[in-house]
């Protein structure tokens, strides 16, 4: 079924898409199985706490082999705490406590004799704001491969490689030796973005990555994902929900649920799905009053 009717002004709301977003999505004829046949992570019974406070409750998720899966909801709902619980991150947070099991292929990460900083060899993560280092452009590309040892024969191509995998490599291949600070807010993030993949890693965690950026940024990271997709398992987090629409195969929407007693929330998740089905039929009433803007 086809995200996108023939009649619809893109973003527009129809009869079968109520909340006009499904049909901004940008890769409507793409087919996929019901469940990802090829995961590459699985999130099993995830519950974190920080303290005594329950932040994320029994969260189940499968991401699968090149695709983008997005998760969306309001804020306080533990989307970004599920992201970060992706590559131990949460480890790096006093008094945080996950349970449950996170399967890289089959392997879960909070085993006890798992290392977290070979985790995230493996599962990068690109941040909410552009963070070079103070550094040179091509010494930003060149340090996860030197602090992690990686082998590298020929570190001049390998940031090549990185700096055209991010889309940026004509903009900045003759200021390599310039602090990456003078690069725009854009570019910092394709940066970003190529710093991560240098280390050649199997998973890439986005969260938020364009929520500090313009508009025209914003679509060159999004045409970049659709492009890294075709490599690498990407997970974001986003609060637009045309971003969802348009690059994520797959998307999950959480949900907050209040102690009656304490006012805390927990993030529950609510509904996960192909994001044609989740944006255009939705199973659940509060997905759809949030996707619609009734709620969140």
């Amino acid at each position: 079924m086809s995200i996108k009717p023939a009649t619809a002004t893109a973003g527009a709301p129809s009869a079968a898409d109520p909340s006009g977003f499904a049909a901004v999505h940008g890769e409507a004829d793409r087919q996929l199985a019901d469940v990802p046949p090829d995961p590459v992570m699985e999130a099993y019974k995830l519950n974190v706490y920080y303290g005594d406070f329950h932040a994320v409750h029994d969260v189940n998720l499968t991401f699968g082999k090149n695709e983008i899966t997005a998760l969306i909801g309001p804020s306080g709902c533990g989307k970004s705490t599920v992201l970060r619980c992706l590559n131990r991150m949460n480890d790096l947070v006093t008094g945080a406590r996950v349970e449950g099991e996170v399967n890289y292929h089959g392997q879960n990460i909070y085993a006890k004799n798992v290392d977290p900083i070979a985790v995230r060899t493996h599962i990068g993560m690109v941040f909410q704001k552009p963070n070079p280092f103070p550094k040179s452009i091509y010494d930003n590309i060149a340090y996860g491969p030197r602090v992690t040892g990686m082998k590298v024969d020929d570190m001049d191509e390998l940031v090549e490689q990185a700096l055209r995998g991010a889309a940026l490599w004509d903009e900045v291949k003759d200021k390599l030796k310039q602090s990456a600070y003078g690069l725009s807010g854009g570019q910092q993030q394709r940066l970003c973005i190529a710093r991560t993949i240098a280390t050649r890693p199997d998973v890439i965690l986005m969260d938020e990555p364009c929520s500090a950026l313009d508009p025209i940024a914003t679509s060159r990271v999004e045409d970049l994902m659709l492009e890294l997709r075709s490599d690498y398992t990407i997970i974001i987090v986003t609060h637009n929900m045309q971003q969802a629409a348009r690059v994520s195969d797959r998307t999950a929407f959480f949900t907050a649920r209040p102690d009656e007693t304490t006012g805390n929330r927990t993030g529950l998740l609510v509904e996960f799905d192909q994001t044609r089905n989740i944006f255009s039929n939705p199973h659940d009433k509060r997905t759809e009053d949030y996707i619609s803007g009734r709620f969140g």
